[in-house]
């Protein structure tokens, strides 16, 4: 089985549990990049007006990404990862649902937050992948989760 681990992150926190999740499982690794980086202001959650409040305030908001070169193609199963912004996926990973057909492949959510939990996400990301595509509920970890603890988790997956 052939598994991507893609991952977008605003502050370091979401990529080092992508890298050890990759290790974990002998996936390749895909940063999701976007064209216009964030800022300190643009995830500022407590100003309505700032940027990442703005883009999940308007469901059909897909923030450019920098390319299209992540090996969706050949992956069964595609791990993605992100922070938690507003209890759902930030909206830049609904671009990269759309930006690659997923049809019969696993899509398995993870995620990162200090206390957010995953929310409806599976759900949200479901609706946006479509038909043909399998999205499990996925997970939520502290920054501090082992590589073990990831490996462990993965096993037990219906994939």
């Amino acid at each position: 089985m052939n598994t991507l681990v893609a991952y977008f992150s605003a502050s370091g926190v979401t990529a080092k549990v992508a890298a050890k999740l990759a290790k974990a499982l002998g996936a390749e690794l895909y940063e999701i990049k976007p064209q216009q980086p964030y800022t300190q202001a643009d995830l500022d959650w407590r100003d309505k007006t700032s940027r990442s409040s703005l883009e999940m305030n308007d469901e059909s908001c897909r923030p450019a990404i920098t390319d299209s070169s992540a090996g969706v193609a050949g992956a069964d199963v595609v791990f993605i990862g992100f922070p938690i912004w507003w209890y759902r996926e930030p909206s830049i990973i609904d671009t990269f649902l759309d930006a690659y057909n997923f049809k019969g492949k696993t899509v398995v959510p993870f995620a990162t937050s200090g206390s957010s939990d995953i929310g409806d996400t599976a759900a949200h990301m479901q609706s946006v992948a479509g038909k043909g595509v399998k999205v499990l509920e996925g997970r939520r970890f502290a920054s501090g989760v082992s590589e073990d603890e990831l490996q462990k988790w993965a096993k037990t997956l219906e994939i």
